[in-house]
């Protein structure tokens, strides 16, 4: 499906279900080529099976991309797109195989994409420091 057909479905979803931005499903395709590009590489060293990419290694995929996209910015990305948790991207995938840009197996279903991972430990830890250290502060000397 090309760029041009993908956006005006994504025009037709948001007719009927404003709650995300356009561009969070423009990410959500992206997020999944690379899913897909990453389940390849491992097929290939033998350390997994199958083609198919559920709703759990979906949204591991969506962390490592969101994560290279926007570093620290991740929550404030996802914010403006009012998307907050994981089922926000389980909402999005079944509204694309509701009209047929993607597709699921009988054992798909939304609840695959609920609380897989909290967001604030997902895309806001990693950015912090390890471990604070206090120490003390230099003394200033008065002799200049």
């Amino acid at each position: 499906m090309d760029e041009q057909e993908f956006s005006e479905i994504v025009d037709l979803i948001l007719k009927e279900d404003d709650r995300y931005a356009k561009e969070a499903y423009s990410f959500l395709r992206e997020a999944l080529d690379f899913t897909v590009k990453e389940r390849q590489k491992k097929k290939e060293k033998g350390e997994t099976k199958g083609n198919h990419v559920n709703g759990e290694d979906f949204l591991k995929g969506i962390r490592v991309y969101a994560l290279e996209q926007f570093g620290p910015m991740v929550l404030t990305v996802f914010k403006e797109w009012n998307i907050g948790c994981c089922a926000d991207f389980g909402e999005m995938v079944f509204n694309l195989i509701e009209y047929g840009v993607l597709s699921k197996t009988e054992e798909d279903k939304k609840e695959d994409f609920f609380e897989v991972y909290d967001f604030e430990d997902a895309f806001a830890k990693p950015f912090r420091p390890s471990k604070r250290r206090l120490t003390t502060p230099p003394v200033l000397s008065s002799e200049c």
